[in-house]
This record gives C-alpha cells, sequence and structure tokens, in this order.
C-alpha cells in the first residue's frame, strides 16, 4: 500500500493510499493522457459520485482498463 499527497483542483490538500499495482497504473493513465496526478485525480473527483476518493480512483482505472480491451 502506497499514500501520497495530493492536490485535487488546485486548492485541496489530500492523501491517497492505493496499492502499488493501481498507483502504477494510475501513473501510467496519467501519462498516456498527458496529466499530472494531481490532474488526473482532481478529474476523477470530480465526477465520483459516492465512492471515497481511493475507491473511486480503483473503479476508474478498472474502467480505463475494460475500455481499452474493447479497442
Amino acid at each position: 500500500m502506497k499514500k501520497i499527497s495530493v492536490i485535487i483542483a488546485g486548492r485541496h490538500q489530500t492523501s491517497i493510499s492505493l496499492e502499488d499495482e493501481f498507483w502504477l497504473e494510475l501513473q501510467s493513465i496519467a501519462k498516456e493522457k498527458s496529466l499530472t496526478i494531481n490532474q488526473i485525480v482532481t478529474e476523477i473527483d470530480s465526477i465520483r459520485e459516492h465512492e471515497n476518493l481511493s475507491s473511486a480512483i480503483r473503479v476508474y482505472i478498472l474502467k480505463h482498463l475494460k475500455n481499452e480491451k474493447q479497442d
């Protein structure tokens, strides 16, 4: 499990804990989209519904990987 601090929307600092595999995938997605980790976490935060942020990130990664398989 890895914990890092991120800044959401350029103003709200929070810490997120994710398994190493999810961190690596999140970094890969951010690189693919030419975004920073803070930017992609801000994007995920803006579209999440009721999950906590770490769960929302995991779901985002899962959906991203499923969409990649379909392409």
